[in-house]
């Protein structure tokens, strides 16, 4: 469509050396919510996704497996589509490192950087984690009670020398402060900012870009003997997926993009290598990077070693998946590290979805079915406190509009959750029930007030929760080319037929020991 809005997100290309976890799961939920958001705003959405294949940790997973590496990234790379579709995403594209189409863009930009003089051969000579693909510089080590020296993160580290084409990252200093100023929400939080504006000022040194030692990867162009640096090659997925090298068509349409969604750990990549990249090669840095925190589980730090890994599938078989959905983006203040408990998780779906928004939609539906013929109820002239209501669900979508815009999900599911909580209390105060006998005009009112508001808030929580609002507006009878954002301004029929109305949220029971 000429002249239509266009969104460009993307998740982290997951490394498939490990089995996907709930890391995995909450950075693409969050874009997937967005990617939903957007489409049901009008914008021309891309959503991207996908497996980083190479890089000496795959080669060494790949080897301690028994398997080729093509063979093993294959195997471990359907892991990540399987989540893809147990999670229910809406991803557009999903990516492999180790596509022709990729080993193609990334063979580009290195000509293309080269050719402007951004690459140079030299020596390398350093500490590298290979878990996390990274060289470190000797102030950043840590020293361990036995003397043993590790990265930040806590990964081993080895001494490698070896030939290597550089990028000379220390010229882009200035040019990177320069970037962050004049755009200054490209880094989000605030937080990490601060963070990697502090990193930058601190001085930066030239980036190998390439490697000998291991031959899993992509090769340099023109010189077999190296592979380009996993990241490097990683980063380039995000404009691999759009068609470059050639930059009409996709390119053209969508980059840059407009959210790269990252975990924490993996910020300095996307915030300070890949702008460089990009700009030493004279394409245009994304608008935005935003790096999520990290969660826990009940209170501990999640580890193989200590056997609490959070495996998606296991936590959707559990509690179903729209509340899973719904509690990972409403738990924590999303940017913030946070703690994931089964009480917390109980809490979020007994109390929210099945006592407030779940209780309200079928108290209003139950009472419109017995009451009002199963039909739609016509409105008499609404009182004030009426108009609040149903005003107070209309001025959602700006609302959400402004947080997730911001990446602040649990700010917009609060709001919602206002308008839930009061349409809760105004059913109580009104009591239609009452009303049938004494006032059936009014009480009709009353219903359609709370259908209207049931239905605003059934639409805006569709990209949360879009199987759950589905069957909450098939109950509502809104036909399937009324539930986008433009439609929420087109207000229910009198009279239209509603099916009998059917809970939308169990409460959770824990089953008990011993029992059928």
């Amino acid at each position: 469509m000429i002249g239509q809005r266009r969104f460009y997100i993307t998740s982290p290309i997951y490394y498939v050396n490990d089995s996907p976890h709930i890391g995995h799961a909450y950075t693409t939920l969050a874009c997937d919510v967005l990617a939903r958001f957007k489409r049901l705003d009008g914008f021309d959405v891309k959503f991207l996704t996908g497996t980083d294949e190479h890089g000496q940790k795959v080669e060494k997973s790949a080897r301690a497996a028994g398997m080729d590496p093509q063979s093993f990234t294959d195997k471990v790379s359907q892991n990540f589509r399987d989540l893809a579709r147990a999670m229910n995403y809406s991803n557009d594209d999903f990516i492999r490192t180790t596509e022709p189409r990729h080993i193609a863009a990334c063979q580009a930009l290195w000509r293309e950087l080269k050719a402007r003089g951004q690459i140079y051969l030299g020596d390398y000579q350093g500490w590298y984690s290979v878990r996390d693909e990274a060289f470190w510089g000797e102030g950043e080590l840590i020293s361990g009670s036995d003397g043993k020296r590790t990265a930040p993160t806590g990964a081993p580290v080895e001494w490698v020398k070896e030939p290597s084409y550089f990028f000379p990252l220390s010229k882009w200093q200035d040019r990177l402060l320069k970037f962050y100023d004049e755009n200054p929400d490209f880094i989000g939080p605030a937080s990490r900012r601060n963070e990697v504006i502090s990193f930058v000022r601190g001085g930066l040194e030239d980036l190998s870009v390439s490697r000998t030692s291991f031959k899993w990867g992509v090769p340099v162009p023109d010189d077999p003997a190296h592979i380009m640096y996993v990241w490097l090659d990683a980063l380039t997925n995000y404009i691999t997926a759009v068609g470059y090298p050639d930059t009409s068509g996709e390119y053209a349409r969508y980059w840059p993009a407009d959210l790269h969604m990252v975990g924490k750990d993996i910020l300095r990549f996307h915030a300070v290598y890949w702008p460089a990249f990009l700009m030493a090669a004279g394409l245009a840095p994304p608008k935005r990077v935003f790096a999520h925190g990290w969660w826990t589980n009940e209170g501990n730090k999640i580890s193989k070693s200590l056997g609490n890994v959070i495996e998606p599938n296991a936590l959707i078989a559990r509690y179903g998946l729209d509340p899973v959905r719904y509690f990972l983006l409403r738990e924590v203040p999303f940017g913030n590290d946070g703690d994931f408990s089964h009480k917390a998780m109980v809490g979020r779906l007994n109390g929210e979805l099945a006592n407030e928004l779940g209780n309200l939609a079928q108290r209003t539906l139950a009472q419109v079915n017995k009451n009002c013929d199963a039909k739609v109820p016509a409105r008499g002239e609404f009182s004030d406190e009426d108009r609040m209501l149903v005003e107070g669900a209309g001025s959602l979508l700006a609302r959400l509009r402004e947080t997730f815009d911001r990446q602040q999900f649990h700010e917009g599911l609060e709001a919602v959750w206002v308008v839930v909580r009061s349409a809760n209390a105004y059913i109580d105060r009104q009591a239609p029930w009452g009303l049938r006998k004494t006032d059936p005009a009014r009480m009709a009112t009353v219903l359609y007030a709370l259908a209207e508001t049931v239905r605003h808030v059934a639409i805006l929580l569709q990209p949360i929760m879009p199987d759950s609002m589905a069957r909450l507006l098939d109950q509502l009878a809104v036909a399937p080319a009324l539930r986008d954002f433009a439609a929420l301004f087109k207000p229910l029929e009198a009279g239209t037929p509603l099916p009998a109305p059917q809970g939308i949220f169990p409460r959770f029971v824990e089953a008990r020991e011993g029992a059928a």
